[in-house]
Parts: structure tokens; C-alpha cells; sequence
């Protein structure tokens, strides 16, 4: 059994490290300070999920679940649980950048946008500028009021 919830300043390094390991940006997080959610099983950090707000919109970013627990579902259910945060906190948008998984995104009700579409607070994002490569696709959002329903 697993749970989802505010991730604490203990787990941290260890979102740190499955971020590396996946190959995810992790030098900006001290600066951008985004929120994130972890997957607990047993206690033990399995995976993770972040918001970086910008005002009315946020940047989903630093989704990742540990080798040996993909496949199960865990990701689909942190974007949700991101997407239900981020309404309740009066999001109305969602920008990401992914490299692997636009198909993911895509079944997740992502639309693939210009990089220019994006809210310029977002754009000016270490994330954006220089994080992640201008090949990165970028992705977006609009959250309704059923997500925060």
C-alpha cells in the first residue's frame, strides 16, 4: 500500500537522488523551491512530483517514480494529486517540459503548445531558460473547476 503527500525537508535528498538518477534537473531546486508531493510505500520515498508557481500558472516538473515500482500506476496518480493541489491553490494552468514522456502527458489530457505559449513568469524559469534542452516538448493544461471539486 502507498500513500501520497507533502513531501518533508528529510525527503528531499532522497527526490534529489531518484531525480539524478532518472537524469531530471535538480541544480535550480534550492532556488525554485517547488512544492512536492512524494509516493510513500512503507515509509520509504518511491517516487515524486513537483509544482513551481508562476501566479495563475504553475510548472509540473520533477515527476518520477523508482525503478523497480513504474508501471503500477504511481505516476498517473502524482500528476492527479498535483493537478487537485494546484487547482485548490488557484491554478488555472500547467506548463511542463518533457523529453520521454509526451505520450504520458498526453493521456493525461496535456496539449502539446509552443514554448512561447507559455506565461512568460514560466519562460523566465531556470527551467525553461537553460535546464531543460529547446528540444524538450512542451506541454499544457487548463484545470477546471472539476479538479477542484
Amino acid at each position: 500500500m502507498f500513500q501520497i503527500d507533502a513531501a518533508s525537508p528529510a525527503d528531499l535528498e532522497v527526490v534529489q537522488g531518484l531525480l539524478s538518477e532518472a537524469g531530471l534537473p535538480t541544480s535550480d531546486l534550492g532556488v525554485a523551491r517547488p512544492q512536492f508531493l512524494v509516493v510513500r510505500e512503507r515509509k520509504a520515498v518511491i517516487g515524486a512530483g513537483a509544482l513551481q508557481r508562476f501566479g495563475a500558472a504553475a510548472l509540473l516538473r520533477s515527476l518520477v517514480v523508482a525503478d523497480g515500482h513504474r508501471k503500477r500506476g504511481l505516476g498517473r496518480q502524482i500528476v492527479e494529486a498535483l493537478e487537485q493541489r494546484a487547482a485548490e491553490q488557484g491554478v488555472g494552468e500547467l506548463i511542463l517540459l518533457t523529453e520521454t514522456a509526451a505520450d504520458f502527458f498526453e493521456r493525461a489530457g496535456y496539449r502539446l503548445i509552443e514554448r512561447s505559449r507559455a506565461p512568460a513568469a514560466v519562460q523566465e524559469s531556470a527551467e525553461f531558460r537553460s535546464l531543460c534542452p529547446s528540444t524538450a516538448v512542451c506541454m499544457g493544461k487548463v484545470l477546471t473547476a472539476a479538479h477542484s471539486a
